[in-house]
C-alpha cells in the first residue's frame, strides 16, 4: 500500500514523501482511515512503529488553522512531548497550523505566547495542569484528544492529572489511547472515556529472523569491563544501554566517556537543558552510545540501533521486548545482550516466564578490565565495583575466570533459567 491509496491531502503527502515515506506502517494502514472517518480508537503498538504519523496525519487532515487548539496530546515525558510536536510539525510543513509544545523545567512565559495562536498542542500533564490552573490555555474548542503511552502514564502515576485534563474538554470529541500494552486499568480508561472504540493492533516491526538474543553470565564488578569490550568490537554501530536506575545510567555513562566510548546518559533527573541536549546529539548522531533509563527512551524514535544491551535486566518481559525493539528493523539485523550478574536472576527468570522469549547463553569472551569509578569515589582507586568503590571493571582478571561464572558455579546458587 502507498500513502496515496490512504487519499489524503495533497500538501500532507507532499510533506511525507520530502520525509522519504513512501509507503504507511502497519498501523499507519490501520489507524488513519478510522481516524478520519471520526471513530475513537485504541491503538496497541510498540515504539518504531509509527504511532504518531498513525494519529497525526489524520490531525492534519482534520483540522483548520486559526480555529483554536482543536487537536490535543498528551505525553507522559518532555522527551516525547518534544518528539511528537516535531514530527506532527514535519507532518504539517506545508499546511498553515500551528503546532505548540508545552512541558516543566522551562519557562512557562513564551509557551503561554505560543498557544494564543496555536491550533494543536502537545504536552505533559504537569504543565497542562499549570496551564489550565492559570487559563493560559484554553481548551473549549478540542475536537481530537490523544492519550499516547497510556501504560506509561499509569506508571508514572499520571493518569489522575490526566483525567482531570479531560474533565476540562468538550464531551463531543474523538479521542484516541495508544498504549505498547493493554491492562485492566487501561481497559477502564477506555471504558470510561472511549465511545465503542476500534481497536487496532500493529505487528510487531523487530524481524525476529535478524534479533540475536543473548546473554552473558558475569561477575558484577566484571559487567562494565564486558560491556566496554562489547561496545569496542562493534565501534562503527550505534548502542542502547538500560540501566535500572538513574544513578547507575550516570556511572556507566561517565565510565564509558572515561574509557573513550563516545556515549550520553539520559534519564528523568537531568536538567531540560541537558535532556534536549542529549536528543539534538542523538539526532545529529554525534553520539555512538545512549545510556537510558526505560522511562526516559520510551517513545524516542532511535533508529539505526544495531545493539541493545541490558546493563541491568528488567522486571517484566514487557519491558524487556520493549526494550530489543529498538533493534532489528527495516530489514537490518541486530543484537539484544543481556548482561546477567547474581543480582539479576530474579528479574531474568521474570522475564523468561514469559515462553515467546527465548535467550541463548553465550561463553564469556577473554576480556580485558578496564577502570570503573563511582564519582563519589574517585579518590579510592582501589576495590571491587561490586562493593560500591572505584576501581578496574573486571575484578582479578575477567577473561581468565570464565570458568567460575559458568556451569556448574552458578547451577548451585539455584537460579531457573539454565542454559535457555
Amino acid at each position: 500500500m502507498k500513502f496515496e491509496e490512504l487519499k489524503i491531502n495533497e500538501n500532507t503527502l507532499k510533506a511525507l514523501i520530502s520525509l522519504g515515506f513512501t509507503e504507511p506502517t502497519d498501523i499507519q494502514a490501520k489507524c488513519i482511515p478510522e481516524i478520519v472517518a471520526g471513530k475513537d480508537l485504541v491503538g496497541q503498538s510498540s515504539t518504531g512503529s509509527g504511532k504518531t504519523a498513525a494519529f497525526g496525519i489524520p490531525i492534519i487532515e482534520k483540522i483548520q488553522a486559526g480555529h483554536g487548539i482543536q487537536a490535543l496530546i498528551v505525553t507522559p515525558t518532555r522527551e516525547l512531548c518534544v518528539q511528537v510536536n516535531d514530527s506532527i510539525k514535519s507532518f504539517a510543513k506545508f499546511h498553515p497550523l500551528r503546532v505548540v509544545s508545552v512541558f516543566g523545567g522551562v519557562g512557562i512565559g513564551p509557551q503561554i505566547d505560543c498557544l494564543r495562536k496555536a491550533d494543536i498542542v502537545v504536552g505533559t500533564p504537569g504543565r497542562l495542569l499549570d496551564h489550565l490552573e492559570r487559563r493560559t490555555i484554553n481548551l473549549s474548542k478540542v475536537k481530537i484528544l490523544v492519550i499516547d503511552e497510556a501504560d506509561k502514564m499509569f506508571e508514572m502515576g499520571f493518569i489522575e492529572d490526566v483525567e482531570r485534563i479531560v474533565k476540562n474538554l468538550p464531551q463531543q470529541r474523538q479521542t484516541l489511547l495508544f498504549s505498547a500494552t493493554i491492562s485492566g486499568s487501561i481497559h477502564q480508561l477506555i471504558k470510561k472515556y472511549l465511545n465503542n472504540p476500534v481497536n487496532v493492533k500493529a505487528q510487531i516491526h523487530v524481524d525476529k529472523s535478524l534479533l540475536k538474543q543473548k546473554y552473558f553470565v558475569v561477575k558484577n564488578r566484571e559487567k562494565f569491563s564486558l560491556l566496554v569490550y562489547l561496545i569496542r568490537k562493534h565501534p562503527e554501530k550505534f548502542s542502547l544501554v538500560f540501566c535500572a536506575t538513574r544513578a547507575v545510567v550516570d556511572i556507566v555513562s561517565k565510565n564509558l566517556e572515561d574509557n573513550g566510548i563516545n556515549a550520553q546518559a539520559i534519564h528523568g533527573g537531568l536538567s531540560q537543558n541537558k535532556r534536549m541536549f542529549a536528543l539534538d546529539l542523538l539526532k545529529r548522531e554525534k553520539i555512538s552510545v545512549l545510556v537510558a533509563t526505560d522511562v526516559a527512551a520510551r517513545g524516542l524514535d532511535i533508529r539505526n540501533v544495531s545493539h541493545v544491551y541490558n546493563y541491568d535486566v528488567p522486571k517484566t518481559s514487557d519491558d524487556y521486548t520493549h526494550r530489543i525493539g529498538r533493534t532489528a528493523r527495516a530489514g537490518s539485523g541486530g543484537d539484544a545482550i543481556t548482561l546477567l550478574s547474581e543480582k539479576d536472576y530474579d528479574n531474568f527468570n521474570q522475564v523468561l516466564s514469559d515462553k515467546n522469549i527465548v535467550i541463548h547463553k553465550e561463553e564469556l569472551p577473554q576480556f580485558e578490565p578496564v577502570k570503573f569509578f563511582r564519582p563519589e569515589m574517585e579518590r579510592r582507586p582501589f576495590g571491587g565495583q561490586g562493593r560500591g568503590r572505584g576501581g578496574f571493571g573486571g575484578g582479578r582478571g575477567s577473561g581468565s575466570s570464565r570458568n567460575r561464572h559458568s556451569g556448574s558455579g552458578l547451577e548451585r546458587k539455584g537460579p531457573r533459567f539454565g542454559s535457555r
